[in-house]
């Protein structure tokens, strides 16, 4: 399925993004190869299929492990990567009055 420029432009500035000339051909291009993959994938005869409930080899006869507690690292060394904290918490702009 092919994808023009217009129809980017209009995408685009319904994500509020601006988009140069040369970046609108190039999504254009890359959008129409992914809708003609959505194409070939939807053309795919699954009739017998059954439905994955996760998408890991339930086969290979994978687990998920056992939810343990782990030492945490100490509050200095997290709170020396911030930009701004208090000693206790990271302080972040507020966004609410």
């Amino acid at each position: 399925m092919a994808i023009d420029r217009a129809q980017v432009r209009h995408v685009a500035r319904l994500a509020r993004l601006a988009l140069s000339e040369e970046e609108e051909e190039r999504f254009a291009a890359q959008l129409g190869h992914v809708l003609e993959y959505v194409e070939r994938l939807q053309a795919v005869d699954v009739a017998g299929v059954e439905p994955l409930s996760f998408a890991g080899d339930a086969a290979a006869g994978l687990s998920l492990r056992e939810d343990e507690p782990l030492p945490c690292l100490p509050r200095d060394k997290v709170l020396a990567q911030a930009p701004e904290h208090n000693g206790e918490a990271f302080l972040v702009p507020r966004i609410l009055e």
